[in-house]
């Protein structure tokens, strides 16, 4: 890898910035994950207040919602890990922006193949 000399602070403050930009992206999911996992039980609860046995069941709610969570706790400790890397490499003086951010490549897929899923679910369930 290519050596940098000189190595400005504001590199370190920007990694420490991408950081915690990953760190709010995991507590995002795992916050909307906690909503899907309870919009279903609200569901089956309002049914019962109204007087109405539930016709259906809310579990795929409870399916999304925990592989939402799941992926946010992923998320964090993936995160963790490539900043700790990346501050090895800064303080060794290499060259860091080499590739893309596989983490980010990633997450975009997993959540795309979450949403289309839910986005079936939701038109198959009306």
């Amino acid at each position: 890898m290519e050596k940098q000399e000189n190595l400005d602070p504001r590199v370190y403050f920007a990694a420490e910035q991408n950081f915690l930009s990953w760190i709010r992206t995991g507590l995002a999911l795992m916050g909307f994950g906690f909503v899907v996992a309870r919009f279903g039980l609200f569901l089956r609860e309002l049914q019962i207040v109204q007087g109405s046995l539930p016709g259906q069941s809310y579990s795929l709610s409870m399916s999304f919602g925990t592989a939402l969570v799941v992926l946010g706790v992923l998320v964090n400790l993936l995160a963790a890990l490539r900043h700790v890397r990346q501050v090895q490499a800064l303080n060794r003086g290499d060259l860091i922006l080499t590739r893309p951010s596989y983490l980010a490549i990633g997450l975009a897929l997993v959540l795309a193949i979450i949403g289309t899923a839910m986005a079936v679910y939701f038109v198959w369930v009306k």
